[in-house]
């Protein structure tokens, strides 16, 4: 909606104003400002799109998903480093049903902007290892496979990787 550096601008205001209250003595506006400003700075950390995006791609419906994301016009200066990451890593998911060559430069880039979570950055790796297992390139499959799995603490993804390993061993 506001570029990052516009965001903190509001919540600084709003945060001054918020002063402003309470020494008028205003003790709930000026709670109520500072609520409000912590808006603007949780939407400079999580882009308010891409978290739309994300309840879209939830939902199965890639097409509500691209149409959030296609409301961040320049993502390089809109968004900070980690969100830009994100934007790449959800392109490259969605991409990855039609175009794996597009599908792996955007989930490369995702992972070199980084992402927060480590199941993420499993899912996006191991997203690239089928890739590259596609284009018969086991070596750099099970490399990323064996990153993945170290990356899954939780083994939300071990049926994935059994998979891809099962269908590696036919290659």
């Amino acid at each position: 909606m506001f570029n990052k550096n516009i965001k903190l601008a509001i919540a600084a205001i709003i945060t001054v104003w918020a002063f402003y209250e309470f020494f008028q003595g205003h003790i709930g506006n000026g709670i109520a400002l500072l609520l409000f400003a912590s808006i603007f700075v949780l939407f400079y950390f999580k882009n308010e799109f891409i978290l739309l995006a994300f309840l879209q791609l939830r939902k199965q419906n890639f097409e509500g998903a691209k149409k959030w994301l296609g409301y961040i016009k320049n993502p390089s200066s809109a968004l900070i480093r980690k969100q830009e990451g994100y934007y790449n890593y959800l392109h490259g998911i969605m991409v990855s049903q039609t175009n794996m060559t597009q599908a792996e430069k955007y989930l490369k880039k995702s992972i070199k902007l980084g992402l927060s979570m480590d199941h993420d950055l499993a899912m996006a790796k191991l997203q690239l290892a089928g890739i590259a297992m596609t284009k018969r390139r086991k070596r750099e499959a099970t490399t990323l496979m064996n990153e993945a799995k170290k990356l899954d603490k939780h083994g939300m993804l071990k049926e994935q990787i059994q998979m891809l390993k099962q269908q590696m061993k036919r290659i």
